[in-house]
């Protein structure tokens, strides 16, 4: 006999519109630094209580819901951190992450999905004069710089070895304009791991007022440029090396992409390469489920801007000049790199 089917359940129907409760309680418990108290031995209901200044009630319940949704892990009374949660929530590690909540739960984006079922019907997000984020010197950039510096810190580091790795030797004199630059982190790598590397960051200049603080905490403000404006209309001069374009394409069509890919082609020397850093989804466009995801937040955030597939991405940099390009996972980040050679 064959085995029975498995009975339909509701379950990922609760678990997906309730999926708000994960966020609310993670949030709290970066609030708290709950994770940071009990890597410092804090790991009983008790002590954490006492360490994060909240009920015993409320340290037990919230706890117990971080091992549930796996976060934490849980031995009798005592809780202990997962791997990932000590790599990156506790405050002390190098690899800390949580002052991306600020950005990630901010009441910008939160808005752009209150409303999801009207965007749907329109086909894009309808930006009005003070929502749209692409407008000037929008402060919604400086909040994202701030928050998610954490966040890139590893796929920096990732990409400063791709780059590296393509130069001459990896202090061979080299000129990076970082586009879009936000934190300015990607561009502050490579100046990092190359001493004979100057670093032209473009961006509003609001944002680059963080970039720079960055640079100069990183030692490397001497060999780092800040040029104010937009990504379409500044002039960026050329003879670059290396085009850095880090979660930015994202945001446009297809035909915006072209334009601004042809800019990026004028400014590079002969044989200078662009690193497009993105969410790329495989053709099915649901795999990998991280990248593919990502267009439903494109979706909501913007009129036009998609996760685009490579097969997609491959005729908006033909059009834009570029001879060859490839697509490889940036592991071990959520995310994909296209590099595309003039």
């Amino acid at each position: 006999m064959s085995a029975p089917a498995t009975p339909p359940s509701p379950q990922l129907f609760f678990d997906t519109i309730n999926a708000f409760h994960r966020t609310a309680a993670l949030k709290s418990a970066i609030d708290l630094d709950l994770f940071s108290a009990i890597a410092r031995g804090h790991n009983t209901p008790a002590a954490l209580a006492s360490a994060a200044k909240i009920t015993e009630r409320g340290a037990r319940i919230l706890a117990d819901y971080l091992a549930i949704i796996g976060f934490l892990t849980k031995a009798g009374e005592k809780y202990n951190l997962t791997a990932d949660s000590a790599a990156f929530l506790d405050r002390q590690s190098p690899t800390y992450i949580g002052g991306a909540v600020e950005f990630l739960t901010s009441t910008h984006m939160r808005e752009r999905f209150e409303n999801l079922t009207q965007t749907l019907r329109s086909g894009g997000r309808e930006l009005t004069e003070d929502a749209n984020a692409l407008a000037p010197d929008h402060e919604v950039w400086v909040r994202f710089a701030r928050g998610m510096a954490g966040l890139s810190m590893m796929p920096a580091e990732l990409l400063a070895q791709r780059v590296l790795a393509t130069a001459i030797s990896p202090t061979a004199p080299m000129r990076v304009l970082d586009v879009a630059a936000g934190h300015g982190l990607y561009g502050i790598a490579v100046a990092k791991h190359n001493p004979n590397a100057t670093i032209v960051a473009s961006d509003w200049s609001n944002v680059l007022t963080v970039a720079q603080d960055f640079a100069r905490r990183a030692g490397v403000q001497d060999r780092y440029e800040a040029l104010a404006g937009s990504a379409f209309d500044v002039n960026w001069g050329s003879d670059y090396d290396v085009v850095l374009l880090t979660n930015f394409l994202h945001h446009f069509s297809p035909a915006e992409n072209q334009t601004l890919l042809r800019k990026v082609h004028g400014a590079l020397k002969p044989g200078g390469r662009a690193f497009a850093l993105e969410f790329v989804p495989n053709d099915d466009r649901i795999t990998p489920p991280v990248s593919a995801s990502f267009a439903l937040i494109m979706l909501a955030a913007t009129p036009t801007g998609d996760a685009y597939t490579f097969a997609e991405y491959q005729p908006m940099f033909r059009a834009a000049g570029f001879s060859s390009d490839d697509c490889s996972n940036l592991e071990p980040s959520m995310q994909q790199v296209i590099v595309a050679t003039k």
